[in-house]
């Protein structure tokens, strides 16, 4: 394997950048309200679940007594 020296290192990285395509700012605002909207679902989601595994949880330990 070859090795680069730092300043061929950078040019290829400056190189790299030039071909990224950034989003657009109403692309990166639907991403971010995208996010958010899944996130509340999975904390809900998470949350019910939770209460349903220490219902179960609590109704087995109970049991016991």
């Amino acid at each position: 394997m070859a090795k680069t020296s730092p300043v061929e290192f950078f040019k290829q990285v400056k190189a790299e950048a030039k071909k990224v395509t950034w989003p657009t700012r109403q692309e990166t605002m639907i991403s971010t309200v995208f996010v958010f909207i899944m996130v509340a679902i999975a904390s809900v989601f998470l949350y019910f679940a939770d209460q349903i595994i220490a219902f179960v949880v609590q109704m087995i330990m109970s049991i016991g007594m």
